[in-house]
């Protein structure tokens, strides 16, 4: 059975670090596309930065130039480090996973509905 599970997640102050990761069983990170998730309370879940093949990232212009998203095929788990939070980044943080590598390149690569496999989540919450 395909499985992601987060850890990382935990309570910093504004300007903090966290580093999430994303353990995968039953699948390949380098078979699709992968992503993470995050849905603050109150709010729609959106994506956050998604990675592909040859090293290709995106993300969402909030966390541009703080956060980074990476693979590590050798653990097969996917990460996603946080640098200078901000209270914004409050919420609950989910990797996902699809097996068509070509969401990655789509228009839809954000959206929840392109992904087929997703972890629990895991809680940040970043203080002032």
């Amino acid at each position: 059975q395909v499985q992601l599970v987060e850890s990382g997640g935990g309570s910093v102050q504004s300007g903090g670090s966290l580093r999430l990761s994303c353990s995968a069983s039953e699948f390949s990170v380098r078979s699709g596309c992968m992503a993470w998730f995050r849905q603050a309370p109150g709010k729609e879940r959106g994506g956050v930065a998604i990675i592909g093949d040859n090293h290709y990232t995106d993300y969402i212009d909030s966390v541009k130039g703080r956060f980074t998203i990476s693979g590590d095929i050798t653990k097969n788990a996917l990460y996603l480090q946080m640098n200078n939070l901000k209270p914004e980044d409050t919420a609950i943080y989910y990797c996902a996973a699809s097996v068509d590598s070509g969401v990655c390149y789509s228009g839809s690569s954000f959206a929840s509905d392109s992904y087929n496999y997703w972890g629990q989540g895991t809680q940040v919450t970043v203080s002032s």
